[in-house]
């Protein structure tokens, strides 16, 4: 009798697989009509289409019931995908991110909305928060803070006269590429990208191509399209970029801090989502001013100590008033529902000259 061989065995393992897939999708497509009857209850209350927080209980639930051999991270990162692809059928949502395609911040709503969401591509992060206050996007992402270089001043700048509010973030791995035409280093002549991704690889530059301009440009994908244009140009983007442009990735992660870290903030009016409800893991974020005297910024700190409420993040802007007057933007641990912060919160309230909370999130980890 013939023993069978490893082919045969593949042949019958793959059997098995196409057979599993057909159930997939037929359970896939099952969920999908069920959502499409949430939509319609939905619509007819009223209600908002998108919740992050029911998308996080989903997916929190699912990974407490896998038992491998897909691990956690892949287990939510497919039924963010299920969710988004139902939620599109529900009512797509509008998202407006920093263009061209190929950008970190296209990666970073992807992540959060999933991959069918309806990207709206912007100029600059100031068309970015237009068009999520206008209602042009029902969502927008925007760059937030780098762990190299620090706070992105245009995004804290816009918060103050915006009325949208944070109601999520993403933080990013960053890894940045050199892309370009040619597979080499010899004969680049300019090297574009956003500012902040040039100072994250100026040591890299300095000693690579010291002598290639360094010039900035409102993305780092739209310093890879440029890029595509000239073969003596070079740009810092990401792999993805390097694919949307057909350009070759010269240096891989040429990134001056190996652990290189961006946090984005996704925004919207409160009308379209209110503040997420309390998830144990959350921030808030305010800014406030302080009238110009001894011990004021001092002052600021003790509601926050007083209350037993950790303080995560502080930075100064100038408030542009010709008066050397500063707004001052706080993270903090916890939600205003939980009564210390909101203890703290009225405190704090109560000494500010200007006060202005712009979003309680769960923490991305």
């Amino acid at each position: 009798m013939t023993q069978p061989t490893q082919s045969d065995a593949l042949a019958v393992l793959r059997v098995q697989i196409d057979a599993l897939d057909q159930q997939l999708l037929s359970l896939l497509n099952e969920r999908a009509r069920v959502a499409e009857e949430v939509g319609v209850i939905k619509r007819q209350e009223g209600s908002p289409f998108f919740r992050p927080d029911r998308v996080a209980q989903v997916i929190e639930k699912i990974q407490g019931a896998n038992h491998g051999p897909l691990l956690n991270q892949h287990v939510a990162s497919i039924w963010r995908e299920i969710m988004s692809a139902c939620l599109a059928l529900e009512a797509p949502q509008r998202v407006a991110v920093l263009g061209p395609q190929g950008t970190f911040c296209e990666q970073a709503a992807i992540e959060f909305f999933g991959g069918a969401a309806n990207l709206i591509y912007c100029a600059d992060f100031d068309e970015v928060f237009h068009a999520t206050a206008a209602g042009t996007a029902q969502f927008g992402v925007v760059g937030m803070e780098n762990s190299t270089e620090g706070v992105v001043a245009r995004s804290l700048d816009l918060f103050l006269r915006s009325p949208v509010h944070v109601v999520g973030e993403v933080s990013l791995l960053v890894r940045h590429n050199l892309l370009r035409q040619l597979n080499t280093l010899d004969g680049v002549e300019v090297v574009m990208a956003h500012p902040q991704a040039l100072a994250q690889c100026q040591n890299w530059l300095s000693q690579h191509l010291p002598k290639a301009e360094k010039r900035a440009v409102s993305s780092n994908a739209e310093g890879a399209r440029l890029a595509a244009t000239n073969p003596a140009w070079a740009g810092i983007a990401s792999e993805r970029a390097a694919a949307q442009f057909g350009l070759h990735i010269v240096s891989h992660a040429i990134q001056d801090e190996a652990y290189n870290r961006t946090r984005f903030a996704v925004i919207a009016l409160p009308q379209t989502l209110a503040m997420p409800p309390a998830s144990g893991r959350d921030c808030t974020s305010l800014v406030v001013s302080v009238p110009n005297r001894p011990g004021a910024v001092h002052d600021l700190l003790v509601p926050l100590k007083n209350n037993g409420v950790s303080m995560t993040r502080f930075e100064s802007r100038p408030a542009k008033s010709g008066q050397w007057e500063y707004y001052f933007y706080i993270d903090i641990a916890g939600h205003p529902s939980q009564p210390n912060v909101a203890a703290a919160l009225q405190e704090l309230q109560g000494l500010c000259a200007f006060y202005k909370v712009l979003g309680a999130y769960p923490v991305n980890e």
